[in-house]
């Protein structure tokens, strides 16, 4: 075990938020260590399906002093594509990451925070989480309501339809990941039952672009944190009903639908053995196909403003969301398998309850805590609504490090009077 070391700053973290971080504390002169618990960009080695490519195209791949440079530009980078470009980051940045380091606990103490570690601990006057939003998946209170000989896995365990048993799989949750994996698992021959909840619906072009392009172009994903009325919902935002694919095609309810998943509405409760769905089903589509509309309707109207319906193609709308009408009840004898794509709650076990809300999550303003030196990054609308996005983390991890020299600078003046 190797005695306190002492840095000015602790990045905890080596993916793409840990290493934006590092890139931008190095530009400033500050030193500082990166603690990854396994290696560079982990969970994209380790905890993504087999067939799984960002939702964003390879030239959105931005992060500071970097961007794509393959010859896909349109395309959508794999996760082992993912690892590789960050494995690249990092050597290029050269960043001082620590592999195999699990934090342990972090205690502020006299302007500094002791970051224990398995590897013995750090004094560090600031500390980076930059652990990201997906590692620990939500289960609802109902998953331990379920019949003992159904088979329970996550996203992050998920790799392909060979790892699941024979009988039927209930996908619950139909943002990407759940529609993806149950589109994925319908094509291989299973009998899928997709529950639906609240969920974003949008094409994967439009008018011959893609719906990033749009995003960014009009301004979307840059909208801040402190210019939205209700930031609590923006950040529980269903992700995009989305899959980045070689032909770019559409996903959505209808199209797994014509593939013959089975659609319901959000599971609700069990019965003996007949699980129960809502009835709103109906309301939740037409909810998304309106906001949909709203949002190509607003893209067409930019496109006019800026003069550039001449070099688009005409616009071609999805249809409504169509599907036989949804099930109120399956029976749950014929499941074999729940897949509970329910999203994730970032923990830190390491920190103090002190800066936990009531309901666990994490208390912070654009990324700073209450707590003097304690700074978190990567979370999802953190300053940006693409702030969990490799294009979005550059440009909260600069203004986060602006703040954290500021910080130093202060902590250093104070300690000298």
């Amino acid at each position: 075990m190797n005695p306190e070391r002492t840095i000015d700053v602790v990045v905890i973290g080596g993916g793409q938020a840990g290493l934006a971080m590092s890139r931008c504390l190095s530009s400033q002169s500050i030193d500082h260590v990166v603690l990854e618990r396994g290696d560079t960009a982990n969970s994209w080695r380790t905890e993504r399906w087999d067939s799984l490519r960002l939702l964003t195209p390879n030239w959105l791949a931005r992060l500071p002093g970097w961007s794509y440079q393959g010859d896909d530009p349109d395309g959508y980078m794999s996760a082992t594509d993912v690892a590789g470009y960050l494995d690249a980051y990092r050597a290029s940045i050269d960043a001082p990451v620590h592999c195999g380091v699990e934090v342990t606990r972090i205690i502020g103490t006299g302007g500094r925070h002791v970051v224990d570690t398995n590897d013995g601990p750090w004094s560090a006057r600031a500390v980076v989480m930059a652990t990201g939003a997906c590692s620990n998946p939500h289960l609802p209170a109902i998953a331990g309501d379920m019949p003992i000989h159904i088979d329970h896995i996550t996203p992050i365990r998920y790799r392909n339809p060979s790892q699941l048993g024979d009988g039927g799989v209930l996908v619950v949750g139909a943002s990407a990941s759940g529609l993806q994996i149950a589109d994925e698992l319908s094509r291989s021959g299973r009998d899928v039952t997709l529950a639906v909840g609240d969920h974003v619906r949008l094409p994967r072009t439009y008018r011959g672009m893609d719906i990033h392009w749009w995003m960014d172009t009009i301004g979307q994903l840059d909208e801040r944190y402190d210019d939205v009325d209700d930031l609590e919902r923006a950040r529980r935002l269903a992700s995009i009903q989305l899959i980045g694919s070689p032909e770019r095609r559409d996903l959505d309810l209808t199209t797994v639908a014509a593939y013959g998943v089975t659609l319901t509405g959000r599971l609700v409760g069990r019965s003996g053995h007949r699980a129960q769905f809502s009835g709103s089903f109906a309301n939740m589509c037409t909810s998304a196909d309106l906001k949909q509309r709203r949002l190509l309707d607003r893209l067409d109207e930019y496109a006019a403003t800026h003069g550039l319906n001449a070099e688009l193609a005409e616009s071609t709308r999805p249809n409504p969301t169509t599907s036989a009408p949804p099930l109120l009840e399956t029976d749950l004898r014929s499941i074999d398998t729940i897949v509970w794509a329910t999203g994730f709650r970032p923990i830190y076990p390491w920190l103090d309850t002190s800066l936990l809300d009531h309901k666990g999550r994490l208390i912070h303003d654009g990324g700073v805590l209450p707590l003097a030196g304690l700074y978190v990054l990567g979370l999802p609308f953190m300053r940006r609504r693409k702030s969990s996005f490799l294009d979005g983390v550059g440009r909260d991890a600069a203004e986060l490090a602006d703040h954290l020299v500021g910080h130093l600078a202060y902590d250093l003046t104070r300690s000298r009077n």
